[in-house]
């Protein structure tokens, strides 16, 4: 489908992808749906606006128009769990994070009819994205944003850091960018931080991220609480300026480090 995403193409070797902020549904989904289904409640809430700033660095960007509930983008095409031991959300959800049925009775998913609708054209655009960035500029930056509430009991215990870095466990991207993004972090004192730990990159950053291949791949997820509102999901323009002004310190690091990175 051509309206499963919006590009914006830049001038730099960065590439930011934002595959879980769309609240479209696809057509056969609203009527057979759950009131909780219905709120999209894991949305990762105004991520595209976070990131605006963005595009003045000059970067490409890549934003899903369709919840995450139509299809999980950040999930492989064969719904491979991502981390051993713990709840997986699926390639097509049929509970919230909480748990809750997003689906009345008897609704049967086409799962391989939203992997051809809706998975595969944001993934087509993402890897050619990739391919041009790469030929044009040798080395590239995919940068994987994300956002979650602070909390969420069934996925994990207790409270998120605010920016929780994922590389992989450093297999997604090559040691010049590593050590700059791990400098950069070390540099943020008004946020709590961690790299590699609960969230350490989901299918792109693995499935793109090839060093070798002058591909660096870097998930970041935020607490939300960072920038918005978690109760009424309501934008809080002062936290989430600040917030961007943070991620456009290290992004421009690990951009200046991916052009040394060979």
């Amino acid at each position: 489908m051509t309206d499963c995403f919006d590009f914006h193409e830049g001038t730099l070797p960065l590439l930011i992808s934002i595959p879980h902020d769309g609240r479209k549904l696809a057509r056969d989904m609203a009527e057979n749906m759950t009131p909780q289904g219905l709120a999209i409640p894991d949305t990762d809430w105004h991520v595209t606006r976070l990131y605006e700033f963005a595009k003045g660095l000059g970067a490409s960007v890549i934003a899903a128009r369709y919840s995450r509930y139509v299809v999980d983008l950040n999930r492989s095409p064969s719904d491979e769990a991502l981390y051993a031991n713990q709840v997986a959300t699926g390639l097509c959800p049929t509970h919230s994070f909480a748990g809750e049925s997003l689906y009345q009775q008897n609704f049967s998913i086409n799962q391989a009819a939203r992997l051809r609708d809706y998975w595969q054209p944001y993934h087509d655009k993402l890897a050619a994205t990739l391919s041009v960035l790469r030929e044009q500029f040798g080395d590239v930056l995919l940068w994987d944003a994300h956002s979650i509430r602070g909390e969420v009991p069934r996925l994990f215990e207790g409270r998120l850091p605010d920016l929780n870095f994922g590389t992989n466990n450093g297999a997604s991207c090559g040691p010049t960018v590593a050590a700059t993004l791990q400098a950069a972090i070390a540099d943020i004192d008004d946020y709590s931080t961690i790299l590699n730990g609960r969230f350490k990159g989901g299918y792109i950053t693995r499935h793109y991220g090839d060093p070798g291949h002058n591909i660096h791949a870097i998930q970041l997820e935020i607490a939300q609480r960072c920038y918005m509102n978690e109760t009424t999901t309501e934008y809080d323009d002062v936290l989430s300026s600040k917030l961007a002004e943070r991620i456009a310190l290290v992004l421009n690091a690990c951009v200046v480090a991916t052009a040394k990175a060979r």
